[in-house]
């Protein structure tokens, strides 16, 4: 368990995520997350002298990225500091916060900015020499599509896992729409009152399209409404599959950033120290081989059981799932209603930049447990490579 780590309330924000070839398509990640980044700390009047380190989250290539840690510190205007870079996939947000949690508990960071950022849009094709190629044919990756599509190990691709769980376990299309509708309808609940949620955390993103002109994205873009008919109406990905492309995730670009610092400093940059979330755990896992959204159940038991509780104590979850047999496994394994959890949102319904994707919702789950007078929340998500990464994180109530 984790005791001096914490998230200062409104210390952190997220963009709005685009839609895969949207307006954020030709945007350099790490520039555009940098400086997102650097905009919102001007807003909250925050100097980016404070921070001591800088981790950054991005696992789609962008032009170089072999500076990534560093060259973003200094473009948020920490030009003094050092940072890393963390790349697992969709649990990269998980992974850089329990590693900033881990500098602030051991005293090595006082103040830590986490910047999770990613492009899936115009993904970066990479190219090595094949000397034993036919007429020196290259080896050539796509490093977004051949991803989605297979995994060197399980030998399959993503939705295929989420097939194999299905089968296994017997999750139906029915039910898969259905969960998919209901996740619509809780996304819907965040734009009431003119947004009035995602307002809480989203920060928009400025877009140069020319010398003279600057655009401004502050809201989703790529949003696709749901109904029980038109989910119904479409044809499964796979042949006799239980997903359709109205039950599973989409590409999207975006980019978030929380701060990561000791109670003391905590409260000296929250908007309300009463709803500092503090993190107290993290767990981990890795399911059988083409199995992904089995990861989910593991990872959050560990998170849970390092925390010291159970699942009936945790009054927020939310969980990155990039197919709907994510949810309906999480809730038949752990006894709890697949409708009660991931209110205002979650990746199946506004898509999935990666990296950011579980900074995300766990900033979302942060304000949902504030706004419910505070206890425990926990996050849980699956990752390439049948892997899993969850947390809980607590405001005191």
């Amino acid at each position: 368990m984790l005791t001096k780590a914490f998230i200062p309330y409104k210390g952190y924000y997220s963009s709005p995520f685009a839609r895969w070839q949207g307006s954020l398509a030709n945007e350099n990640s790490i520039i555009l997350g940098s400086q997102t980044a650097r905009n919102w700390l001007e807003t909250k009047t925050i100097s980016p002298d404070i921070f001591d380190y800088l981790i950054l989250g991005i696992t789609v290539g962008q032009p170089y990225m072999f500076y990534g840690g560093p060259w973003a510190s200094a473009l948020i205007g920490a030009q003094n500091i050092p940072g890393c870079l963390i790349s697992q996939a969709c649990s990269t947000s998980t992974t850089v916060l329990f590693q900033a949690a881990i500098g602030i508990e051991t005293g090595f960071y006082q103040n830590v900015f986490a910047l999770m950022t990613d492009r899936c849009s115009n993904g970066p094709h990479t190219i090595w020499p094949n000397p034993n190629g036919p007429g020196g044919q290259v080896i050539s990756e796509n490093w977004v599509m051949d991803h989605f599509n297979n995994d060197p190990w399980a030998k399959n691709a993503m939705i295929q896992t989420a097939e194999n769980v299905a089968k296994e376990t017997g999750v139906t299309r029915e039910q898969c729409d259905e969960v998919a509708l209901r996740r619509y309808e809780q996304y819907t609940d965040s734009l009431a009152n003119n947004r009035e949620f995602q307002k809480k955390y989203m920060f928009p993103v400025s877009i140069r399209v020319s010398k003279k002109k600057i655009i401004q994205m502050d809201a989703d873009e790529g949003i696709m409404a749901s109904t029980k008919q038109g989910l119904e109406n479409l044809k499964p990905v796979l042949p006799d599959g239980s997903h359709t492309f109205g039950s599973q995730t989409h590409p999207a670009d975006g980019n978030c950033g929380l701060i990561v610092t000791t109670k003391e400093k905590a409260g000296d940059l929250s908007l309300d120290s009463t709803k500092d979330a503090q993190i107290v755990s993290y767990g981990f896992s890795r399911s059988k081989k083409g199995f992904m959204a089995m990861a989910v159940v593991p990872a959050a038991q560990m998170a849970l059981d390092k925390a010291g509780i159970s699942i009936r104590e945790v009054k927020v979850i939310k969980t990155h799932n990039p197919f709907a047999a994510n949810d309906i496994y999480l809730a038949g394994q752990m006894n709890i209603d697949v409708n009660s959890f991931n209110n205002f949102g979650s990746s199946i319904i506004f898509g999935h930049p990666q990296a950011p994707t579980a900074g995300r919702l766990i900033i979302e789950g942060i304000e949902e447990l504030a706004d419910k007078g505070g206890g425990y929340m926990l996050f849980t998500g699956c990752a390439a490579g049948d892997t899993g990464a969850a947390m809980v994180l607590k405001i005191e109530s």
